[in-house]
C-alpha cells in the first residue's frame, strides 16, 4: 500500500464515465485501445496517490429508457441497462489490472462469480489500500439512473468531488457545441442553474443530492491526453458545478 500524500486539493474522487465513451469510432459496443487508453489516464492519477471510485454507464451496450420507448416494459429494461454497467466494468477492471492496479468491481445486483456485493465499509477499506474500486449495476433498483448511483456511491464514500468525464466535450455549455459554434463554455456554475436552464449534465435527482450534499462535479474532456491528471494539478479546460457564491 501507497504511503505517498497526493500532492492535489482531491485525495478521494469519483470519476463517472458514460458507456459510450468505451466504443471508440465503433458505434455500439467496447474498442479495447479505447478501454486501455482510458485506463492509463486512471493509471497516472492513481500513481499520485488518489484514491480512485468509478461508474461506468452501460450506453454503448443497452440503455434502459430506449428499451421502454420501444415497447419493453420499464423494471426489465432497466435492469437490462444494469446488466450492460458489469460488463463495462469488467472491461476497465481488465485493463486497469493489465496496467498492475488492483481494482474492484463491486455489484448493486448479487452475482458473486463476477463481483463483490456492495458493502460499504469493504468499498471504504479497497480505497484505503489503494484499490481502484468500480460499482456497477447502478443502485440496483429500476428507475434510477447511473447519474444517480453516482451521486450516492461518491457520499457514501466520501469523495470530495465527482469528474465526470465526457466523451467529445471539455465542460458544460450553454448550448450543445457539436451543432453550435457560437457555444460558449461556462467556468463555473451552481447546481440551480444547471436544473433551471436544463444544461444536462446530470439527472435531476442526482443534482439535488450532490447539491444537498454540496458536492462539486467537474466536468472535463476523457478524450484530452493527461486531462484527468491536469485537472487534478489545477489545471486544463473544464467547468465546476457548486454552490452558488
Amino acid at each position: 500500500m501507497s504511503s505517498t500524500t497526493p500532492d492535489t486539493a482531491y485525495t478521494r474522487v469519483l470519476l463517472k464515465i458514460s458507456g459510450e465513451a468505451l466504443m471508440g469510432d465503433q458505434g455500439f459496443g467496447l474498442h479495447p485501445p479505447t478501454v486501455e487508453r482510458i485506463a492509463r489516464e486512471i493509471k497516472i492519477v492513481h500513481d499520485m496517490g488518489v484514491e480512485i471510485c468509478m461508474v461506468i454507464g452501460g450506453g454503448n451496450i443497452f440503455r434502459g429508457l430506449q428499451g421502454s420507448a420501444q415497447g419493453m416494459e420499464r423494471t426489465t429494461a432497466d435492469y437490462m441497462g444494469m446488466l450492460a454497467t458489469v460488463m463495462n466494468a469488467l472491461a476497465m477492471q481488465g485493463a486497469m489490472e493489465a496496467l498492475g492496479i488492483h481494482t474492484r468491481v463491486i455489484s448493486a445486483i448479487t452475482m458473486n462469480e463476477v463481483a463483490e456485493p456492495y458493502i460499504r465499509r469493504r468499498a471504504v477499506r479497497h480505497l484505503e489500500k489503494k484499490r481502484v474500486c468500480i460499482f456497477a449495476a447502478g443502485t440496483g433498483n429500476p428507475y434510477f439512473t447511473t447519474d444517480t448511483a453516482c451521486a450516492l456511491r461518491a457520499n457514501e464514500m466520501s469523495c470530495q468531488a465527482i469528474f465526470m468525464g465526457k466523451n467529445g466535450v471539455d465542460g458544460i455549455y450553454d448550448k450543445d457545441p457539436k451543432t453550435n459554434a457560437d457555444a460558449k463554455r461556462y467556468d463555473v456554475v451552481s447546481y440551480d442553474e444547471v436544473l433551471q436552464k436544463n444544461l444536462k449534465v446530470m439527472d435531476a435527482s442526482a443534482i439535488a443530492l450532490a447539491r444537498e450534499n454540496n458536492l462539486p462535479l467537474i466536468v472535463f474532456s476523457i478524450d484530452a491526453p493527461g486531462g484527468f491528471k491536469s485537472i487534478l494539478e489545477g489545471k486544463g479546460t473544464f467547468t465546476r458545478v457548486q454552490r452558488a457564491a
